[in-house]
């Protein structure tokens, strides 16, 4: 799935790339790069998963719960943009907002009946929605024409809005998340110049760095030595 969704991101910024070519005898917004800053949002679509990390005795023991399957699911985001420039190719970005997503955990659980050993799988659902306040440093190439390539680099604490509720009854059984985290962050993207703004397409991935696991002294958590959050994320912006 990601790699199909790769590939159409990628045709998507080589048919804006072509466009912004066209005419390429005339630069629109020439100065728009020695704004000392600016701002704008950007909307996009994402998908949320988990590196998983099984406890280490587990995998040579037949415990309840022995495997866990991530199935990503997608998501979207929603973000304000505020831009500092610090130079001819650096920008200082911080963009928050919120990203709204699930995540699937099929658990393969073992069941003992009558001396016979039988496999049942439960899905788990796990929704998420993350304030998130990311701090990014943007690497500018070179303009060309009306498009400009970038790379970016940062960090992003987030705040699951949906880890503060409380499981209901009849949700049960299901794992519970730590509400914060803090992502490592990298992206790749094109920036166009039209007439009156800037439009750019960013391709991101996220890393997060803490065991977001909540124990509760359960089979559905025991498993885990580390449960660490993934996210890709595609986005349009306008500025």
């Amino acid at each position: 799935m990601i790699k199909r969704i790769s590939i159409l991101c990628l045709l998507v910024i080589l048919t804006l790339g072509a466009y912004a070519q066209e005419g390429k005898h005339v630069w629109n917004k020439p100065n728009y790069d020695q704004y000392p800053f600016h701002f704008g949002f950007a909307v996009g679509y994402n998908q949320m998963n988990f590196r998983i990390i099984p406890r280490e005795e587990l995998l040579t023991s037949f415990d309840t719960v022995y495997a866990v399957e991530n199935r990503p699911r997608p998501g979207f985001n929603i973000h304000m943009v505020g831009n500092l420039r610090l130079g001819e190719n650096f920008d200082l970005r911080f963009i928050p907002g919120l990203a709204f997503g699930q995540r699937d955990l099929n658990y393969t659980r073992v069941n003992t009946v009558q001396s016979d050993t039988v496999l049942e799988n439960h899905l788990m659902q796990i929704e998420s929605t993350f304030l998130s306040f990311p701090l990014y440093l943007k690497y500018r190439a070179k303009r060309l024409n009306n498009w400009r390539p970038y790379l970016l680099f940062g960090g992003n604490y987030a705040f699951d809005l949906e880890a503060r509720k409380k499981i209901k009854e009849e949700e049960r059984p299901k794992i519970r998340l730590m509400q914060q985290d803090f992502y490592l962050e990298a992206g790749v993207g094109i920036d166009y110049y039209f007439p009156f703004f800037k439009l750019a397409t960013e391709l991101r991935f996220s890393f997060g760095m803490m065991n977001v696991i909540k124990e509760d002294n359960t089979e559905y958590t025991r498993f885990y030595d580390r449960l660490n959050s993934r996210m890709f994320t595609l986005l349009i912006f306008v500025e």
